[in-house]
């Protein structure tokens, strides 16, 4: 029999690496279909995107050309679509249909163990797709195309990893209030394309109407990118890189806390 003294639970290590692992038992399951898209996919929007718009754009960026600019902005939202698709749809899919959370909490793990373990599943997953996305860029650049800032960029896949706690955190927000699974077309339509075009992923931010910028600074997306275009050699002030990591880290612990709070109370019930 389950009991609720806490001293009988094993330590929350094992209790957070079990949510975890079983996450990626199951992603593992299909390797092919699931590991093959994010190799693919950046490579489909350099070629059509950056390759394509960039033979219109011939000015410089910071320095670099218009593809190296777009694929440095994709190590970062890889992360963020995979972590928000996977805290949203497929955490009301195991909550509602597949009711794959009451068989967890089963186990000896409580129901913030279970929420810990989604945010910190969505984050490798965020590491994942960054590592995918760095090494389409490494391939693309023996043929000269994309120059690849290394060895900073090997740090990218820990900026995916954070990024993808952080959309976790508000994909889990989001899922604690939404009552049917079409609701989430608001929120991606409505909140995660738009970031993906106005947080200096494909432009820079300062050629934003100067009524508009404060508002990119609002956004999560924008730290994480700047953090990013920091790390492979873009110029930044250390008081830049502060406050992007002050703003990422406190995202993370805020709405990561209403997050569990709220789904613990859909948990139970």
């Amino acid at each position: 029999m389950k009991s609720n003294d806490p001293l009988l639970y094993p330590p929350l290590g094992h209790r957070l690496f079990s949510v975890w692992y079983r996450h990626m038992r199951v992603y593992t399951q299909h390797i092919v279909s699931n590991g093959f898209p994010p190799f693919l996919e950046p490579l489909i929007f350099l070629a059509g995107i950056g390759l394509g718009l960039g033979q219109y754009i011939t000015e410089d960026i910071g320095g670099r050309t218009y593809l190296e600019f777009l694929a440095i902005g994709l190590l970062v939202t890889a992360s963020m679509w995979t972590a928000s698709f996977e805290c949203t749809f497929g955490t009301f899919i195991r909550l509602e249909f597949q009711k794959v959370y009451d068989g967890m909490l089963a186990a000896p793990i409580t129901a913030n163990d279970l929420i810990i373990g989604e945010i910190f599943w969505a984050g490798s997953k965020g590491f994942f797709f960054s590592f995918a996305v760095l090494t389409v860029m490494c391939v693309v650049s023996i043929f000269g195309n994309v120059i690849v800032p290394l060895p900073q960029a090997l740090s990218a896949p820990l900026i995916g990893f954070v990024n993808g706690m952080m959309f976790a955190s508000l994909g889990l927000l989001v899922t604690s209030f939404v009552k049917t699974i079409n609701h989430f077309n608001f929120f991606m339509t409505g909140l995660i394309s738009p970031m993906f075009f106005f947080s200096g992923v494909v432009f820079e931010i300062d050629r934003l109407p100067k009524n508009i910028q404060p508002i990119a600074e609002i956004v999560p997306l924008t730290h994480s990118v700047r953090l990013m275009r920091s790390i492979c050699g873009d110029d930044s002030t250390l008081l830049t890189n502060v406050w992007d990591v002050t703003y990422i880290v406190v995202f993370i612990l805020v709405v990561g806390y209403f997050a569990v709070r709220r789904l613990k109370k859909r948990l139970i019930l």
